[in-house]
This record gives C-alpha cells, structure tokens and sequence, in this order.
C-alpha cells in the first residue's frame, strides 16, 4: 500500500468522482481507476459502491479512510519536525481539547509562549475525551485538555485550577431556563439527551442520584469533531 495510492484514494472520497478527483490530481482517468483497482486487490476488499454519477464507500472503505486521513497526518507532522531549523525554536504543536472553560488557561499560556517563541504555530483538534485519549496514544497530538473522569496515569499531566460545570441545554422559553440552576427532580421529569461516553455518564449518573433510574432518556449523544485550524 504505497502513501502515494492513499492520498489518490482520499482525493476520490473528497470529490464522490473519479474523473474529478483526477482532474485535481492531474492525472488521466485511466491511470486513477488502474490504481484504485490495485489497492482494492492488495488489500483484498472492495472499497466503492459506484455509481452511475457518484462513489460512496463500502464499510471497509470508511475504516480506510479513517486510517489514511490519520498516516497521512502523521507523515505531514514528522515531515514538519523534520524540517525545523535549529537557531530558532519553531514548528507545529498539536493540542487536543474539548469546548471546556480550561480553554481560556490554556489560550493564556499559549500566548505568553508564543511572546517568547513567536515562529511556534499551534494545531488545534476539538474532540471529546477518548478521542484526544487516542490522538495522543498514536502520536498525532503532543498536549491533551481532558475533562475528568478520565484515566490518565500512563501520561504525564497537570491539573488546572478552572471550575468545570456542567450544564443543560433547553428551549429559551423553557420554564427552567429562567432559573438560575436545575435540580435532578426537575430534569427526571423531562424527556432529556445524555452523553453517551461510559465515563461521563458515570459522572452523571452520581451526580442524578436516586433520580437516574427514573429519567426518560429519549436520545444519547456522542461529541462530534469539531474543524482544526491553525491558531
């Protein structure tokens, strides 16, 4: 499986079209099927359902695409390492985080660093735990802002001083959402969505008390990645 191959394969997904994808890549159309065709022999599964307009992905082709956009990265980010100079402290530092009110620490320590090292360029990957858990572990993030419970003894970390609360997004017109706080007895009688990560539900779960068993769970959610940008 040659990286090259994987970016031709990502272009493809991107474009839902293979005479555009090699448009982008300037390359005949040919030569493009030849290679996807390729790949799908390597690897022995077939990646696209196509269409007579458009291609959509087989189940095997979504878990490949996910594993190139993640080597790719990887390879981008060893290729920028490698490339520092070495008068000068710059480069990428990859950070990984939810929408927490840490963030505003975090963007106070980010600026007093980059008065000192002004050519350091921050990467920025919003996500939920696990999921930042997960960058780390395979070398695609350098600094994770974790929201506890998380398990976190096989890293290196500090705690940051900021107060975390939890809250309940309702309707403006609510009845509760003139009220300063909402209680557990209020909540279990409302049909509500609830976070679908195991340890954030644990966390939940306590906090409800003897209210949890009874609450009409209509909906859980999992956090969705949110865009990176360059900070």
């Amino acid at each position: 499986m040659e990286f090259r191959v994987l970016k031709y394969f990502l272009t493809v997904v991107r474009e839902e079209n293979i005479t555009k994808a090699a448009n982008v890549l300037h390359i005949t159309q040919p030569t493009l099927s030849r290679q996807l065709a390729q790949l799908e022999e390597d690897i022995g599964v077939k990646l696209f359902n196509r269409g007579t307009r458009k291609i959509s992905l087989t189940n095997e082709g979504m878990l490949l695409r996910r594993r190139a956009e993640e080597i790719i990265s990887l390879v981008d980010k060893t290729e920028q390492e490698l490339n520092e100079q070495d008068e000068m402290l710059d480069g990428v530092i990859s950070l990984g985080g939810g929408e927490l009110s840490s963030v505003s620490t975090l963007a106070d320590i980010l600026a007093g660093f980059k008065k000192k090292h002004p050519l350091i360029v921050y990467d920025l990957y919003t996500a939920n735990a696990d999921e930042i858990k997960e960058k780390i572990d395979k070398g695609l993030i350098d600094i994770g802002l974790l929201l506890e419970p998380v398990n976190i003894e096989k890293y290196e970390y500090i705690r940051l001083q900021t107060k975390e609360v939890w809250g309940a997004v309702m309707r403006a017109d609510d009845e509760l959402a003139k009220q300063e706080f909402v209680t557990a007895e209020q909540l279990s009688k409302r049909q509500i969505i609830l976070a679908r990560r195991p340890k954030a539900k644990n966390e939940l779960a306590h906090w409800f008390g003897k209210y949890y068993d009874k609450l009409n769970i209509s909906f859980t959610k999992c956090e969705r990645k949110a865009p990176k940008f360059i900070y």
